[in-house]
Parts: C-alpha cells; structure tokens; sequence
C-alpha cells in the first residue's frame, strides 16, 4: 500500500525536475521508429559479433517485430540485440510489447525476459553500453546501468524507486552493470505499453501510464579525460533474450528545446 501511495504523488515530484516531459514538439511530429513492414532503419548484433547480414531472431509478421518466431521452444538460441541506426536524444519513446510461448535454452526454465536499451554507445557486443529498461516478468520497469554511472531515488526500507527516497549513485568503472528495482510491477496479460522519457541525461520510466523508474545524472566514462561526462543520447536497441517476444508501435516523440 505504501508504494502505490508514493507513486500516486510522483507525477506532482517529478513535473518540476523535467519541465519538458509535457512538451513535446508539435511541428516535428512523431519519428516512427519501426514502419510495420521491414526493419528498415535496423541492424542485428548476436553475441559479441556486430552487424549481423543474414538473421532470423528477428522478424516482421503482421505489422510487429516478432523475436524468435521462427525457432523450436526449449531449442538454444544466442541473445541478440535489435539497433537503431541513429543515435537519438530529448524524446518520448513508446513501444508495445507482449509475450509468446515459447522460451529457449539457456533461459527456457527461466521467467520471460527482455528489454529496451537507450543511449547505447561504444561497440555492439550484448550487452552493449547503455541504459536498460526491463522487461521481464514480474520485472517491467527495473533499470540496469551497463557501462555508465546514473543516479536514482531509493526507498530505505524496501530499496525499490520512491520519489521521495535517498538519492543512490551506481556504476563504476570496476562494476560495469548495476541494477534498479521498480516502484510496482504493472505489466498485465496481452500488449503493454512502456514509456522512456530521455530529457538530456535524465529519464523516467513508465508502465501502462505508471512512472516506475527514473535515472538522474547520466553518464559515460570518458577515457580521455579520465573521468565520467553526461550522457544525453545514443542509439536504440531491443532485445532477444531467450524468451518469445513481440514488439509494435515504436516511435519517438521529439521534447521541446529548453
């Protein structure tokens, strides 16, 4: 009951930390990630080898993305990444995704699980650089920080994302991946429908309309300088995890300039 409490007032919290998660830029219009046909704009990495030419994890039936589709339940099957092109920053994204039946070794006894990338960088080996929103079951909404340093809001008690929690910073350069757990798992049966709000260096998760997560402070290492930088962009990428998948509706909604 508390954490439904605390996430019922994190709208009002958060609408002054991101002044421009409410603006989005009319005249510019959605950027449709995913066309419903091919998966023009796209590139495959499976495992550690980038750029794949020839792949059929990923596959476009019906107007969605369907992962692992073509292949046998309980059959091994490598993860893979689905990239972006472009790198993008400052925008709304919205995906729908549901599960299948099917999962595959090594995960086939395990819960069904897989994901969104954002501000992907550096090279394309799985699990790339980044932020990673969750999408597991009993999971939706956990963020993973992998090669980057992000800050967040902690509840003493429970360690789950609250608005009003301690301020917690995660990721080093001697821990590559870090986890935060969600506010409240909202994922239902059938298509669910998860936000990523990517304002400069910081984001806020969403859930079926349900703000989950938020990362703060953002940010890359930077060899050259020695030390960790903002990180406000970077490419897209979803993921193959071992589970059937089916990903749609995927487009960016531009912010404002502050």
């Amino acid at each position: 009951m508390m954490q439904r409490l605390q996430i019922a007032t994190v709208s009002l919290a958060l609408a002054t930390a991101f002044p421009a998660v409410a603006a989005v830029a009319q005249q510019n219009g959605s950027i449709e990630l995913f066309n419903g046909e091919n998966l023009d704009g796209w590139y495959v990495s499976v495992a550690d080898e980038a750029r794949q030419a020839e792949q059929d994890i990923f596959t476009v039936e019906d107007g969605v993305i369907h992962v692992y589709g073509r292949h046998e339940a309980n059959s091994p099957q490598p993860f893979a990444g689905l990239i972006t092109e472009k790198s993008y920053g400052n925008y709304h994204l919205h995906l729908e995704y549901k599960w299948g039946e099917k999962k595959f070794a090594p995960r086939d006894d395990s819960v069904r699980d897989g994901g969104i990338f954002f501000h992907v960088h550096g090279s394309d080996r799985i699990w790339p650089n980044g932020v990673h929103f969750q999408i597991q079951e009993g999971d939706t909404g956990d963020m993973w920080v992998f090669g980057t340093k992000v800050s967040s809001r902690v509840h003493r008690a429970d360690r789950n994302y609250s608005p009003d929690g301690s301020l917690v910073t995660r990721g080093s350069i001697e821990q590559r991946f870090s986890r935060f757990h969600r506010a409240y798992c909202w994922e239902r049966p059938g298509w669910n429908h998860v936000e990523i709000i990517a304002d400069g260096s910081r984001a806020v998760f969403k859930v079926n309309g349900h703000i989950v997560n938020e990362a703060i402070n953002i940010m890359q290492w930077d060899a050259v300088m020695e030390g960790y930088v903002p990180l406000d962009r970077g490419k897209i990428l979803l993921e193959a995890e071992g589970s059937e998948v089916f990903y749609r509706n995927i487009r960016l909604e531009p912010l404002e300039s502050q």
